[in-house]
């Protein structure tokens, strides 16, 4: 079941089961939260899109990319408010990649791993076509694959020369989760 942009989001939300974090569809409301994450270039360093310059940059892409998006999730704490992201993309009809980038306050406390752990354990349930749940990370970008280690992803290697990111050819790390991968 794939879902087009046309699609509205599932209005269920996810909690981990300390209940540290919960997963939920972003709003036009959160814009204030997502500016904190997409405003800072140390944030947006290993990911596809420049940091954010103002609000109404952040409103426009919230509306044009966040709301159409077939599966996309607010990353909050406890009191509601995110603090990242969490996205699942089609690659093709049995592969979905997984993304997620997470304000810089909030990294190395474990938040991140809980976000892929909630989404990769559901996933599977939620799409039962997938065969394979890929994450590329930049070989630079240590602190991404150490997320995806903990939960269980598997690194399978090095895709030299793989993609152009913001002017320069860049080698990217390719993980994989499959459904009968055990989650840690």
């Amino acid at each position: 079941m794939e879902m087009d942009s046309n699609e509205t989001q599932p209005t269920v939300v996810v909690s981990s089961p300390p209940g540290r974090i919960s997963l939920r569809p972003m709003t036009l409301a959160d814009v204030d939260d997502y500016m904190v994450w997409a405003t800072d270039a140390e944030v947006a360093r290993f990911c596809s899109w420049e940091p954010c310059t103002s609000r109404e940059e952040a409103i426009k892409y919230i509306s044009d990319s966040v709301l159409t998006h077939p599966w996309l999730r607010a990353i909050c704490l406890e009191d509601d408010r995110p603090i990242g992201y969490i996205l699942i993309m089609a690659v093709d009809d049995i592969r979905k990649e997984i993304g997620y980038v997470l304000a810089r306050k909030y990294w190395g406390k474990g938040f991140a791993t809980e976000a892929v752990r909630l989404v990769t354990a559901e996933i599977f349930k939620e799409m039962p076509e997938i065969e394979r749940l890929e994450a590329l990370v930049d070989v630079d970008n240590v602190g991404s694959q150490r997320v995806l280690e903990k939960v269980g992803f598997t690194r399978e290697g090095v895709m030299r020369n793989f993609i152009i990111m913001k002017g320069s050819v860049r080698d990217m790390v390719m993980f994989s989760f499959l459904p009968s991968d055990p989650l840690k």
